[in-house]
């Protein structure tokens, strides 16, 4: 596994500091994890947004059947603490995209503004596989008291999608669960997972992947925070190599 020089992660916000050791976590007992290379000036980069000290850390990994599993944390001096993540699948493989992110005030009373986890279908019509919707719909109801609306891209995610601005501890609590339940259904899945057996199959496969990225790429905000920081030819690098990298 790759390591980190630098790594802040004790620092970070509790909802995203219990996240990233719950992914690790399911990651390291439920799949066959191998190093990934990341591009070594992007494992950890620092940079200035106005004015504050931006730190981001990225860890990356590989699977039999993902071909990149990221986690990315990234602080933003006193203000803000960052989570990204995504499990890429092997293109050969029709599992949809786990993906969570999570936005917090610094501090161990900061405020998340935005958490939001999904398992993103990459088929054509952009649905989940059968099994999938089974097991995601017997999950129990949660009910947030602030859900908050996709952006206008946001038709890359399943009818599973949640995304919500946590209104106390509790409903943080309730979020880092439905999280966990994504992982497992996902690692189970994946487990049981046989590989496409055509060219057209993992050509289509590939293809929902890419519109994947290509949407993901389209957030605005995470572009303007990176051209702030880093300048436009870097953020545009960072975006096409290491978030949201087309599959080959």
């Amino acid at each position: 596994m790759s390591t980190v020089e630098h790594s802040f992660k004790s620092q970070q916000h509790p909802l995203i500091r219990s996240l990233a050791n719950s992914i690790e976590q399911a990651w390291q007992q439920n799949l066959e994890l191998s190093p990934y290379q990341i591009p070594g000036d992007l494992g950890y980069v620092e940079g200035a947004l106005e004015g504050e000290r931006l730190m981001i850390e990225n860890r990356c990994y590989q699977t039999p059947k993902f071909r990149k599993l990221h986690l990315e944390l990234a602080q933003v001096g006193n203000t803000l603490d960052i989570l990204h993540c995504v499990m890429f699948p092997n293109p050969n493989y029709a599992l949809p995209i786990f993906g969570a992110d999570i936005v917090a005030s610094r501090g161990e009373k900061g405020a998340v503004s935005a958490a939001i986890v999904d398992l993103s279908p990459v088929s054509s019509d952009l649905s989940l596989p059968s099994a999938y919707q089974m097991a995601l719909a017997n999950l129990p109801d949660l009910q947030f008291s602030q859900p908050r609306a996709l952006p206008e891209w946001g038709n890359i995610f399943s009818n599973f999608c949640l995304f919500i601005r946590p209104a106390n501890a509790q409903e943080a609590d309730a979020f880092l669960s439905r999280v966990q339940d994504f992982l497992t259904i996902h690692c189970r899945f994946a487990d049981q997972a046989v590989p496409a057996q055509s060219e057209a199959d993992i050509a289509s496969i590939r293809s929902g992947q890419n519109h994947y990225c290509t949407m993901q790429r389209q957030n605005d905000k995470t572009r303007r925070i990176l051209e702030k920081s880093f300048g436009t030819e870097w953020a545009e690098r960072y975006l096409t190599t290491l978030l949201f990298d087309s599959a080959a």
